[in-house]
Formats: C-alpha cells, structure tokens, sequence
C-alpha cells in the first residue's frame, strides 16, 4: 500500500534530484524545488520548476527510492511531465477525423476504409455471380446472350460458315457497359450525400426564399441519373450562384431562365387629381376677402 508521508531519507535527496534534473534539461533550465511526493514505500519524487520558454507550468519530476534497511538514496528516473496548469498540445485526432471538405490538394490521395458505411460492393470481378445477386436472378441468360454477340468473330463468307461464337465473360461485359466498379454508394451513402446538398443548395436557403421560381421548371437544369433524379439535378448556368454545383429541385435564384417573362409585381396606380375641383376653389370669395354670398352658382366657377 502507497504511504502518503514521504521517506524522510528520500524527502531530503532534494540535491541527488536537482543534478539528475540538471543533467537531462539544458544549462539553468531547472527552477526552484516544488515539492516531493510519496509514490510509495521509501520511494519520493521531487519536482521541480521548468523555465523552458516553450514548456509553461511544465515540471521536472525526478524519482529517487531506497532499499528496505538501506541508507543510500539511489536515482530512479527523470522525466519532464505536465503541471496542473501547463500549456498542453490538443488532443490528438486521427487525420481521418481532421479531414474537412477542401482539403484535397493536387497529389494528394485519400483512401477510403475497408468498411466505409458510404459504400457497398458493386461488381466482384468474378465470373460466377454472388448468389441473390441481380445477375443470378434471371438477368445471368440476358447477359450471355450479350456476350456471345459482342465476342462474335465474323469471317468473310455466308452465315453458314460463321464460327460458333465463344461466350465471353461477364467482367468484359459488366466493363464494357460501365458497371466494374468495385464498390458502389449504399444507401447510407446516398442520404448523407443528399442531406449535404440540400442544406447547401436546398429550399431552405436565403437565395431559395427570395427566388421567382423554383429549379424544377428552370431551363438550365440538367437532372442527374438513378434514383436522385428525383430531387437533384446540376446547375448548367454561368450566372447563376450555383453553377456547376448540385441543386434541390426546390431550390431557386434569380437566374431562372424564365425570369424574363415572369409576371411582374402589381405596381399602384397613379394619384387621380381633379383639376376642375381645385381651381373651383381657389375662385371663391372668401379665398379673396369677399362673402360666401357673393358667389354665382357653381356652374359659373368653372371653365369655359
């Protein structure tokens, strides 16, 4: 069991720590004794201040022990360790984890996991399919039929003497159509792609709001393929902020390609003045120091 009062032979090698603390930092380096601390039976480290410019509220931390009925103090190690208040470094995060979007510069390569939850395996590159794949369900005869037709060698002369196409595999056929890919987006991958690029370019954003209209009936649209045709599609307008960028069909700028021929907004009509009724009034008596009686009729105010 740990002793909390330190040896008294141990507690008084304060010198023995301080040449041991000496010896390992650089000249003057080693400050003023801190304290001496109980690790154990006639064992003690001494700690004493660092003035390393680069290492604040750091210390030395030298440990000195003794032997059981031993007089002779005997160094243990010596070792720079943080204080309760010393400048540390970050905790450090893996580089998978500090990545940020733009990051990527040119030569720079970023491998994906072997079990990245955005991806699925796609085509194997074996010629027998997986069992319940797409391929072993039905399509497998399609497929063959395709191959032997694209591996058909023709030799001048009548179709009778064509040689017997050979089947070819369903790696050059699945290359050949574009489907070789080792692995392809899961659905995980998919929703997270499309979370990111409805809060960047979705219904929600400032420029969406203030738009005349929405990007589902713009002209400059190009929809993407597969299932998220169904809400996004790539932005083909020069002018328009998000050029080249995916968008929500929800979203909207005011480079809509119909915005010329939108109707505009109702403008108030013009103030209607009668002039008649106006000069009527400035031609009235009292206007002129005259009585109300004094005045013809109306009629004989106004304009001839």
């Amino acid at each position: 069991m740990r002793s909390r009062t330190p040896d008294r032979l141990c507690a008084e090698a304060v010198d023995l720590a301080r040449e041991a603390a000496e010896e390992a930092a650089l000249p003057g380096m080693v400050g003023e004794h801190i304290d001496a601390v109980a690790d154990g039976d006639r064992v003690v480290t001494h700690l004493f201040a660092c003035k390393e410019p680069g290492y604040r509220g750091w210390r030395w931390a030298v440990t000195v022990a003794r032997a059981s009925r031993a007089k002779l103090v005997t160094l243990d190690e010596s070792v720079l360790l943080p204080g309760p208040d010393s400048l540390l470094a970050p905790e450090w995060v893996p580089w998978s984890e500090r990545l940020r979007p733009g990051d990527m510069g040119p030569g720079d390569l970023l491998p994906s996991e072997a079990e990245d939850l955005r991806l699925e395996p796609g085509y194997t590159g074996e010629d027998t399919p997986p069992p319940n794949s797409i391929v072993a369900d039905g399509v497998a005869e399609g497929v063959a039929e395709v191959a032997d037709i694209e591996d058909a060698d023709v030799v001048p002369g009548s179709p009778a003497v064509q040689p017997v196409p050979v089947r070819g595999n369903i790696a050059a056929v699945a290359e050949e159509l574009g489907m070789r890919r080792a692995r392809v987006l899961s659905r995980y991958g998919l929703h997270i792609a499309a979370d990111r690029w409805e809060e960047a370019y979705g219904a929600k954003t400032p420029m969406a709001q203030a738009a005349p209209a929405t990007c589902m009936t713009c002209g400059f649209l190009t929809p993407l393929t597969g299932s998220l045709r169904q809400a996004f599609g790539v932005c083909a307008n020069e002018f328009a902020p998000a050029d080249g960028r995916v968008v929500s069909l929800a979203y909207g700028c005011g480079a809509h390609s119909e915005a010329a021929v939108m109707p505009k907004p109702p403008r108030p009509a013009e103030p209607v003045v009668d002039e008649t009724i106006v000069d009527a009034l400035s031609l009235r008596p009292e206007r002129n120091g005259g009585s109300v009686e004094d005045a013809g009729p109306p009629e004989e105010l106004g304009h001839s």
